[in-house]
């Protein structure tokens, strides 16, 4: 199952690195600047248009899915590797900057929360259901 829909990821996460890395000489910064988030927005965009046009089978969905919940610890394991201690000396802007943020996050997610389905629990269990169908199949 891991490796349905990677093709799509790939695709996805050269797109954002490049788009990254061009919004990064636009700024005058020789980095990458949000390619990783850039190509998530570009999955969530693609994964939902072929859903909708009926071109992304269901093991396929599957595989992104799973790859989307790898995606989490890699991105707490990428932010656990900065410094933050030569960030914190270079002055309190960071830590208002750290506060601010996280208090926007716990602000907007009831908003967000409001705009979802009915049943959260719904598309889980959907997901479950195709993942005993396929671990039910004859090789």
């Amino acid at each position: 199952m891991a490796i349905y829909g990677t093709a799509v990821l790939s695709g996805c996460l050269l797109v954002g690195i490049f788009l990254g890395r061009l919004l990064g000489a636009l700024m005058g910064v020789d980095k990458d600047v949000g390619g990783v988030g850039i190509a998530m927005l570009l999955l969530i965009f693609f994964t939902d248009r072929m859903q909708k046009r009926g071109s992304l089978p269901a093991i396929s969905q599957q595989g992104i899915v799973f790859w989307s919940l790898i995606y989490i610890p890699i991105v707490v394991a990428m932010a656990a590797s900065q410094n933050v201690v030569a960030a914190l000396s270079g002055g309190p802007l960071a830590l208002v900057a750290a506060v601010l943020v996280v208090a926007i996050c716990f602000a907007v997610v009831p908003l967000l929360n409001r705009g979802g389905a009915d049943d959260p629990n719904d598309d889980l269990a959907a997901i479950a259901v195709d993942a005993d169908a396929i671990g039910d199949r004859e090789p």
